[in-house]
Parts: C-alpha cells; sequence; structure tokens
C-alpha cells in the first residue's frame, strides 16, 4: 500500500510515546512516503486508538507529524488517523496548553448549580464544558488532562481546586464513594481493599470462577438463562440468549466485551464497581469468556474514568500474576486473556457496534444490524457484550443458582437493580434495590423526594421526564413499559422548583446534538434542529415549535441507524408532555 504522508517530522517524544502503544511494524519507509506495507502491518490498525491516545497523554495534542508517524507504523492514511482522532472529545489535533480542565455542566450537576463552576472559569483557553463525568453522586466535576502525567479526576470540583490543578497542584483525591444500600452485587464495595486480591478473595472472591469451571461451560449458561437476568445496559436484552448464541457458533474465535463506557448523563453505578470492586468485573469476564467459548475479552472504559482504569489493571496484573487469567487457569487448561481500551470521549461508542469500530481503529460508527454481534461483531467475529452490572450479577447467579436468582424481583425483573441517585435529595449516590421497589420508595432511602419537586429524569438523558403522579411506579421493566416510560442505565435526577428546566432540557439537546456521530442524515441534522428550535423559544422569545419537534422526532425514531437517534428526542417531548418548557 502506498500512503501519501502530510511530510511533517514527529518529535524524538512523540515516537516514544507511539511505541509504547505499538509495536514496530514492518514497514520499509522513505523519505515522506512509506512505499510498502504487508498484512501484518495493516492487521495492527486496532492499535490506532491507543497510539493516538498515547500522544494526547504524552504530549498534550496530536500533531501533523505524530498523525505521519503513527500513519507509517500502522500503515494507516494520515486522512484516516486524523478522521478518527477529530471523533473523539478529549483527543486534540491543534496546539493547547498542556493542563487542560474539561468542566461538567450536564444535566445532573446543573440540579445542583455544578455549572457554576464553569460559569465562573469561562474564558479561559485551558477549561472546556465537559458532557457528564460520572461523578454526579458528588455534585460537580471536572477532568484535568495533564500532559506527561495522568488524568485526573475533581469531584466535588471547585473553581479553587479546578485553578490550583491548572496551576500544576495535584488535587485531593476523595476516597471512592461507598453505596448508599447494598443487598448482593454491592456488598464488597466499602469492605474489600480493591488494590489487594487476597483481600477480595478472603470476602469470598474467586469462589464464582471456580464453581464455574466445576460445572462446565453449558450449565453456566443454562444457570443464567435460569436467571432471567436481562441486560442493565438500557437494553434490558437475556443475558443468557446472548451467551448461548455466541457459544453455539461454529466459529473458533469468539470475544467477549465489558462495555464499561458509562457516558450516559447521571450514570454513576458502574464507576461504584470498578473503582470499589474491581477483581470482581474481572472474574466475572472470565466466567463469561469460558462459558461461551472466548479466549480473549476486551473491557472498553470510558477515558474520563482513570480512577476506575488504573483499579483495573491493577486487578488484571494481579489475576494474571496468580494464574486467575493468561494460560490454564486455575489448572483447568483454560485460556483467557482482557485487554483494557479506553474510549477517549464519545457517548456514541457505549452503543455495541460503534464500540466495534472503536476498537478496531475506525470512527466509532453504528453498524447496520443483521448481522448480529453474537454472528459476527468484533472482527467479525461472535462477539458478546455486557456491561459492568450485568456481569457482576453472574457471580451470584453461579453460586446459588438461577432459580434461587429469580426468586428476587418480579417475574420478567429478576434480582436487584442498581440506581444512580442525584440531584436535589439530601443523599445521592448509588442504591441497590429489589425490582419492584417503588420510586417514592427509593427516594426515601435518599432523604425523601423534595417537597418542592418538579420532576425527575428517568433512565438518563435517553429517558424520560416524570412527575410525582408517578412516584409509586413499581421499578421494573414491564410497569416502566406500561407506563410509557424506560429504566435506562438506572438514572434518578430529582429537580425541585430552583432548577431552571428549560435550561435543562436545551442541554440535553445539546448534548446529543455534540453526541451524534453523524454518520445518517435524520440524527445529523434532526438533533440540530431540535436544539435550534428550543435555542428560539427559551432565548428568543419565540412559540415553541411542537409540530415541528415531532416530525423531527418521528423522522429520527424512523430512520436512524442507531438508538441514538431513535431516544434523542425522548425527554425533550417528555419536558413538553408535562409542561416543562
Amino acid at each position: 500500500m502506498d500512503l501519501k504522508l502530510i511530510g511533517a517530522d514527529s518529535t524524538e517524544a512523540e515516537r516514544r510515546a507511539i511505541s509504547g502503544a505499538v509495536p514496530k511494524a514492518e514497514i520499509e519507509i522513505a523519505r515522506g512516503r512509506a512505499v510498502s506495507g504487508g498484512h501484518r502491518a495493516r492487521s495492527l490498525r486496532h492499535l490506532l486508538l491507543p497510539a493516538l491516545a498515547a500522544v494526547q497523554s504524552d504530549i498534550g495534542w496530536i500533531s501533523p507529524g505524530a498523525i505521519d508517524e503513527i500513519s507509517r507504523r500502522l500503515a494507516v492514511p494520515p486522512a484516516e488517523v486524523y478522521s478518527v482522532a477529530t471523533f473523539y472529545a478529549l483527543l486534540s489535533v491543534e496546539p493547547r496548553p498542556a493542563r487542560v480542565a474539561h468542566v461538567c455542566d450536564d444535566s445532573a450537576c446543573r440540579a445542583t448549580g455544578g455549572e457554576s463552576v464553569l460559569a465562573e472559569l469561562s474564558g479561559r483557553d485551558d477549561v472546556v464544558a465537559s458532557p457528564c463525568l460520572g461523578q454526579c453522586d458528588f455534585g460537580s466535576a471536572a477532568l484535568i488532562q495533564r500532559a506527561g502525567s495522568d488524568d485526573q479526576v475533581i469531584a466535588p470540583a471547585s473553581v479553587a481546586a479546578v485553578e490550583a490543578a491548572l496551576a500544576g497542584e495535584d488535587p485531593v483525591v476523595p476516597p471512592p464513594a461507598a453505596p448508599r444500600r447494598s443487598i448482593d452485587i454491592l456488598d464488597r464495595v466499602g469492605i474489600v481493599d480493591p488494590a489487594r486480591l487476597d483481600s477480595y478473595r478472603e470476602h469470598g472472591g474467586y469462589a464464582a470462577l471456580e464453581q464455574a469451571l466445576e460445572m462446565g461451560a453449558d450449565d453456566v449458561i443454562f444457570e443464567v438463562t435460569a436467571s432471567g437476568l436481562r441486560g442493565r445496559g438500557g437494553a434490558a436484552f437475556p443475558t443468557g440468549v446472548k451467551w448461548r448464541g455466541a457459544a453455539d457458533s461454529d466459529s473458533p474465535t469468539r470475544y467477549l466485551i465489558c462495555n464499561a463506557d458509562e457516558s450516559e448523563p447521571g450514570t454513576f453505578k458502574d464507576r461504584t464497581l470498578m473503582e470499589g470492586d474491581p477483581f470482581a468485573v474481572i472474574e466475572a469476564m472470565t466466567i463469561a469468556g469460558f462459558a461461551i467459548g472466548a479466549d480473549k475479552g476486551f473491557l472498553y472504559i470510558r477515558g474520563e474514568y482513570p480512577r476506575a482504569a488504573a483499579a483495573l489493571q491493577h486487578a488484571i496484573d494481579q489475576a494474571t500474576e496468580a494464574r486467575l487469567l493468561g494460560d490454564d487457569i486455575l489448572g483447568e487448561g483454560i485460556t483467557f486473556d482482557i485487554e483494557i481500551r479506553r474510549g477517549q470521549g464519545a457517548y456514541i461508542c457505549g452503543e455495541e457496534t460503534a464500540l466495534f469500530n472503536s476498537i478496531e481503529g475506525y470512527r466509532g460508527e453504528p453498524r447496520q444490524k443483521p448481522p448480529f454481534p453474537t454472528e459476527a461483531g468484533l472482527f467479525g467475529k461472535p462477539t458478546v457484550v455486557n456491561n459492568v452490572e450485568t456481569l457482576v450479577n453472574v457471580l451470584q447467579i453461579v453460586l446459588t443458582g438461577g432459580d434461587t436468582f429469580a426468586e428476587t424481583g418480579t417475574k420478567d425483573s429478576t434480582g436487584t437493580r442498581l440506581f444512580c441517585l442525584s440531584g436535589a435529595i439530601d443523599r445521592p449516590g448509588v442504591y441497590e434495590v429489589e425490582f419492584g421497589t417503588t420510586l417514592r420508595e427509593l427516594l426515601d432511602m435518599a432523604g425523601g423526594a423534595p417537597p418542592n419537586l418538579t420532576a425527575i429524569l428517568l433512565g438518563g438523558a435517553a429517558g424520560s421526564f416524570v412527575g410525582p403522579d408517578l412516584l409509586d411506579l413499581p421499578l421494573t421493566f414491564e410497569d416502566t413499559r406500561a407506563a410509557g416510560v424506560s429504566l435506562g442505565s438506572g438514572v434518578v435526577v430529582a429537580y425541585d422548583d430552583t432548577i431552571d428546566m428549560k435550561s435543562v432540557t436545551r442541554r440535553i439537546a445539546r448534548f446529543f446534538r455534540d453526541e451524534s456521530c453523524g454518520q445518517c442524515v435524520p440524527c445529523r441534522v434532526g438533533t440540530v434542529r431540535i436544539e435550534e428550535a428550543l435555542a428560539r423559544n427559551l432565548t428568543g422569545g419565540a412559540p415553541l415549535e411542537t409540530g415541528l419537534i415531532d416530525d423531527i422526532d418521528a423522522a429520527m425514531k424512523d430512520a436512524s441507524i442507531c438508538g441514538l437517534g431513535h431516544t434523542a428526542a425522548t425527554a425533550i417531548q417528555s419536558a413538553i408532555r408535562m409542561g416543562l418548557i
């Protein structure tokens, strides 16, 4: 393959960063032009995002010279390298300060006044507005990107703390927030030392893997199916059906992906598990990999979770050293490895096929279905994708049996569910409750609904606003579906009458406008037009164009490739029905 390079020279520091992420490819280099490549070089394309992230982390931005160097190493045209680099919000192809603060002004932080931090810092070239950073239980948050050093999260974020971090001081890192209520899967959070494998095993860790290996792969899938476990990421697809589809494939190569790209505004439950009980995530992935016959798993975690990523990598390293990962796990002849891939700021990569493209080194754009992932997913091979909460439930299912698991909750919504409570409540945090608990009962655990409750955002930005009339709604898949709403990713954000709901609603519209991948016209254009319609009403005083919004919403639902377009106007439509805007 001939590559027409930009012609820019990379620095020694850039080459060093790239070398840390990319093995030396067999590409002959001529001055300004790569004259040969080959299959091996092209097969390294899946390292494109790690290479870009390495340069961003070490240098602070990705120069034309770095793009050329990555192009040479991976035999990927510079235009495609640039296209991928510009897809992600945490990557920059323009020079910028060595330290940059991404300050959250999303819908959950607005319920607690968190956007005031951004307002006071506005005008600085090292401060940018950020969508939700997954720290909603702290009320405000900032992510500090630090060239040459690890990124750092500040939560709660204050103007003084952000300014100090930008000046070079290391911010004070609070301990991970413990859950407000646990029943099963959160039991170890706040109890075990998340940095010590011995501590995890002292509290029952790896008993489930030992049991799974004794049971055999088919019996594990049988119990997961019998449990009625449904995906906890929003789609609620039966987990056992997904596992069986991949396990029955004729392909000798299969993949498991843990989707830890928790980017839905108002969601932070998976972060709590990853930071507080990382070995549970690794053990659950190992069981899932064994059950479906996968030798390799990817843990795709959002780039805004540096603490969780560090905790998980440490857990992987300890598990590998203890022969709980890698070759011949527990002496049973089983092989399974886990590789962490860090996203770089793209909500759409939470969609499973967009996630495949991201890992493979392409723009994170969703694919048409069929084929479905269990038939042809990552690298065209059968692939199972589960999120963190879904996988950690498997530990209990293996240990107690699927029927026992199904005794909790309801017939169609078995087990427990994690909910992320934030906003105008006394005790924000992660709450684990049985399916069937009402919204009122859930809020009571957090101190009760505010007396001047205006609305609750249920399910996240892709969910719906509900009013006080639905406080007695049982939180199950079937009851919320009957009510025309969704549990989504477990978001519950409470708003009282001190919050400007018009501002919150417009922020949701702007979120989807910014996060649309732009691949399909209905979503690319529709999200912009909806945000513009709200802007005309909220800032210009024009009548709200409900007919236009209805038409755009219908077009996006009918013709968008993925769920982002299908749900981009759902919360906005519910706000209109409730008279919030």
